[in-house]
């Protein structure tokens, strides 16, 4: 197991809502996601997909950003902070996007979080912030692969309570490892 992040902030929305409020702590429940959350569910509960696929898994039960993604936005002139994306964890010194599909994220008294995909990001981004939508991609000048930069998703294996602060560490699943794709 790594170590070297944080928690450095918690969210939540009871309703469908762009941005999710910081809250002080957040109350992860295995096979849900977040206590209170609007997208806590067994079976999907994104808007737009629960009208054509009710019955799937819920594999977006918590939804993780990395604050570096912040920084970087501010360079370019976008103001966003913790939660104003929709996410419930806010992470800093993590590289949520290299994890491989599985890894395993420890945070807080005890919750343990399953890696299972990339956020897709959706146009409302714009609607937040006008052109904003476009920093959420990203092309490997390398390889040539398009990604997407908007976070990443999660499922509850073990829940517990998280907060501003709480140290994270990440465990690897075995090998080989496969990258996170759209979930």
């Amino acid at each position: 197991m790594t170590t070297g992040g944080r928690v450095v902030a918690v969210s939540r929305h009871e309703e469908y809502s762009f941005s999710k409020p910081n809250r002080a702590s957040i109350t992860l429940l295995p096979g849900l996601g977040v206590e209170g959350d609007v997208h806590a569910g067994r079976t999907i509960r994104h808007q737009f997909r629960m009208t054509y696929e009710p019955d799937l898994p819920n594999l977006r039960q918590v939804h993780l950003m990395h604050e570096e993604l912040f920084d970087e936005l501010a360079l370019k002139g976008y103001r966003v902070s913790a939660g104003q994306l929709g996410e419930n964890v806010t992470t800093r010194g993590v590289d949520l996007l290299g994890l491989p599909t599985g890894s395993l994220l420890h945070l807080g008294d005890g919750a343990v979080l399953e890696m299972t995909g990339l956020r897709n990001p959706c146009a409302k981004i714009n609607d937040f912030r006008d052109g904003l939508l476009g920093e959420m991609f990203a092309i490997d000048p390398v390889s040539g692969d398009f990604t997407f930069r908007s976070g990443v998703m999660a499922v509850v294996r073990r829940g517990g309570t998280v907060r501003p602060g709480d140290p994270v560490e990440v465990e690897l699943p075995a090998p080989p490892h496969h990258p996170l794709e759209r979930v």
